[in-house]
C-alpha cells in the first residue's frame, strides 16, 4: 500500500490540474481525480510501462471524465433549457472551440501530443516536462510551440 501512496502523492496534483482543465469545476475535478486513483489501484497490475505513469493516469482520468460526462448528459437532458443569453452563447462557442481543438490534439504525433497535454492541461512547467523526457527545457518549449502551431494550422489558422 505504501507504493500506491507514493504514486498518489506524486501524481495527484498533476491529475487534478488536468481534470480542472477538462471540467473547469473544482468539485468535478476532485471527484474524477479520486475515481482515477481508485481505477488505477484496481488496474495497477495491468500497467505495462509502455508509457509514463503520468500519461497512464491522465488517460484513465480522461476516460473517467468522459464516462462521467455521458452520465451527466442524461440527467441534464431532463432539466429545463437555460435562458439564451450572451453568457450561454459564449459558453457554447467556447465548448465548440474546445471540442475542435481536442479532436486535432488527439491526432498529433508523439511527443507533441503529450507535451501539449502536460503543458496546457496539467499546467506543468517546461523544466518538469523536460525532466520527464530526459531532454532540455528548450526542447520542451520547442515541442510545445510546434504542437500549438500544428493545432492552429489544422484549424485553418484560427
Amino acid at each position: 500500500m505504501s507504493e500506491f501512496e507514493e504514486l498518489y502523492n506524486k501524481y495527484v496534483k498533476l491529475v487534478y490540474n488536468f481534470m480542472m482543465k477538462l471540467s473547469n469545476d473544482p468539485c468535478t475535478a476532485e471527484e474524477i481525480t479520486q475515481q482515477t486513483f481508485v481505477t488505477a489501484f484496481e488496474k495497477l497490475d495491468s500497467f505495462r510501462g509502455e508509457c509514463k505513469m503520468s500519461v497512464w493516469l491522465c488517460q484513465i482520468a480522461k476516460h473517467e471524465y468522459y464516462a462521467w460526462e455521458r452520465k451527466a448528459k442524461r440527467y441534464r437532458s431532463c432539466e429545463a433549457e437555460p435562458d439564451i443569453g450572451e453568457e450561454f452563447v459564449n459558453a457554447i462557442i467556447d465548448r465548440e472551440n474546445y471540442e475542435r481543438i481536442m479532436k486535432v490534439w488527439h491526432q498529433l504525433p508523439e511527443p507533441y501530443k503529450e507535451v501539449f497535454m502536460l503543458r496546457t492541461m496539467a499546467e506543468m512547467p517546461y523544466q518538469d516536462i523536460a525532466k520527464l523526457f530526459r531532454k532540455s527545457a528548450n526542447w520542451s518549449r520547442v515541442i510545445y510551440y510546434r504542437a500549438k502551431k500544428m493545432i492552429i494550422e489544422s484549424l485553418g489558422g484560427e
